[in-house]
């Protein structure tokens, strides 16, 4: 097994936070990024992404990674996202990763895993048959899930 090499030590998400904070501070930019307007950035940041991917087939976007110049946009368009969400969560005081983390524990608790078959509904590629063959062969998600657990008021990641 071999190590892998890398230059300085990887980025921390509480680094990265220093860092964009460090960045506006510099720029003045703090009367500017309030929760209102970095929520808003948020949103404009993620439809910039959703954009990349407008109107492609499924097997198209599956293929945008694979041309260089639109994954350059991908990676541009993560990035934005992140670093709005980043500086949205440090203006609110959230810390980001205990929030996904609650996050999932929660819908742990209300999508307890199927027990048997019969839990589980009908199978992806049994329901895709045959609009499946007519559109090429792609799994779709299911559309709702079939096991909720009613004591948990939340919505799934």
């Amino acid at each position: 097994m071999s190590e892998r090499v890398t230059g300085p030590a990887e980025p921390t998400v509480d680094v990265l936070r220093q860092r964009l904070v460090d960045f506006a501070s510099a720029r003045r930019w703090e009367p500017f990024h309030t929760p209102k307007n970095l929520a808003a950035a948020l949103s404009v940041e993620a439809g910039e992404l959703l954009e990349i991917f407008q109107w492609l087939t499924p097997e198209q976007a599956a293929a945008v990674m694979s041309d260089p110049e639109r994954a350059h946009r991908v990676h541009d368009e993560v990035a934005d996202v992140l670093a709005y969400l980043l500086q949205f969560c440090t203006a609110v005081g959230v810390d980001p990763l205990e929030a996904l983390a609650a996050k999932i524990e929660r819908n742990e608790l209300r999508f307890p895993v199927p027990t048997d078959e019969g839990d589980a509904g009908q199978d992806a590629s049994d329901a895709d048959q045959g609009a499946g063959e007519a559109a090429g062969s792609v799994a779709r998600a299911p559309e709702r899930a079939t096991s909720v657990n009613p004591d948990v008021d939340d919505q799934p990641v």
